[in-house]
């Protein structure tokens, strides 16, 4: 199918699923990167105290410890 009617059909609320290879697909911006920071121990012992805690591991807890900050930082970004 050429690009042009793909467009069309989609633009037009028809069905394009199945023209669509899904087996490799993947959203874009979410593939794993490697970050090393050197911390002092007691921002170390502190993460992993509360991780312990709730059940989960200190990279879990960092990660979303992360997440809520860029999300409150972008919510004061934009206002």
């Amino acid at each position: 199918m050429k690009a042009k009617t793909f467009d069309r059909k989609f633009y037009a609320g028809e069905k394009i699923m199945e023209h669509l290879d899904l087996s490799n697909a993947r959203r874009a911006g979410t593939e794993a990167k490697r970050v090393n920071v050197d911390c002092p121990a007691w921002m170390v012992d502190s993460p992993d105290r509360a991780a312990r805690r709730l059940g989960m591991t200190r990279q879990s807890l960092i990660k979303l410890w992360l997440a809520d900050k860029l999300d409150q930082s972008a919510a004061v970004t934009n206002r």
